[in-house]
């Protein structure tokens, strides 16, 4: 990758987390996102992290990913 194509995805990349910040105050503001779905959001994104960092048996992986996409779906639920 040339040094241009780094940056330039670097700046594209800033680009997307600031609109994803803009879409969570949207979709807060018209009470799609509740503050008790952003709380699970965070918690489960710090819980990813410590998991991150330790030995995670493969076989836990699929389970891990299914309790994420379990969340989701709750969250996403109306």
């Amino acid at each position: 990758m040339t040094k241009g194509a780094y940056y330039r995805q670097v700046s594209q990349s800033r680009d997307k987390l600031s609109g994803l910040y803009y879409s969570f105050i949207v979709l807060g503001i018209l009470g799609v996102v509740l503050p008790d779905d952003i709380d699970v959001i965070s918690q489960l994104s710090e819980r990813m992290s410590v998991i991150k960092d330790s030995d995670v048996f493969p076989e836990k992986e699929q389970e891990i990913i299914s309790v994420i996409e379990r969340v989701v779906k709750q969250t996403t639920a109306m």
